[in-house]
């Protein structure tokens, strides 16, 4: 089963790569803001019609959850509009893996201290040089983007 969850997680990473290149080049026609919304209202069309057929759950729990809970969409937002942003002017790479690279150090920090109820995790030289290895990643991509519009 963790094998399939591996899987999907893989082609979630391949989703969230064409639609940041589809939205960054969109965006540059119809607005950052604009591409931002598109997708959500798109997406909640979508999900309204999903829950209709499958949803399982009660929507009107939303009402009844700590308000720091609710904050959470504040983030997704943040994602897709800095992604759109980001995307035309660094490219695909680059930004999934500055997003990749800001989600180890905040996974990393909400381990160590067991944040939002969290399992404790603590930070050991394994978990450093990942973070060290990606960033290293990111210099050497962002550099090779660089030389390459240069050379244009």
């Amino acid at each position: 089963m963790n094998l399939f969850i591996i899987l999907f997680t893989l082609l979630a990473g391949i989703m969230l790569s064409a639609q940041s290149s589809i939205n960054g080049t969109f965006s540059k026609k119809a607005g950052t803001l604009e591409s931002a919304f598109l997708t959500f209202a798109t997406g909640t069309l979508f999900l309204i019609i999903i829950i209709l057929f499958f949803g399982q759950g009660d929507v009107l729990a939303l009402l009844d959850a700590p308000k720091w809970q609710l904050s959470a969409v504040l983030f997704g937002v943040g994602y897709l509009f800095l992604t759109v942003l980001a995307v035309p002017i660094i490219g695909v790479t680059a930004a999934n893996i500055s997003t990749v690279i800001g989600q180890l150090i905040a996974g990393m920090v909400i381990d160590h201290f067991g944040w939002f109820g969290g399992v404790e995790i603590a930070m050991d030289p394994k978990r450093w040089l990942a973070l060290v290895s990606m960033m290293l990643a990111l210099y050497f991509v962002y550099k090779g983007n660089s030389t390459e519009r240069n050379a244009h």
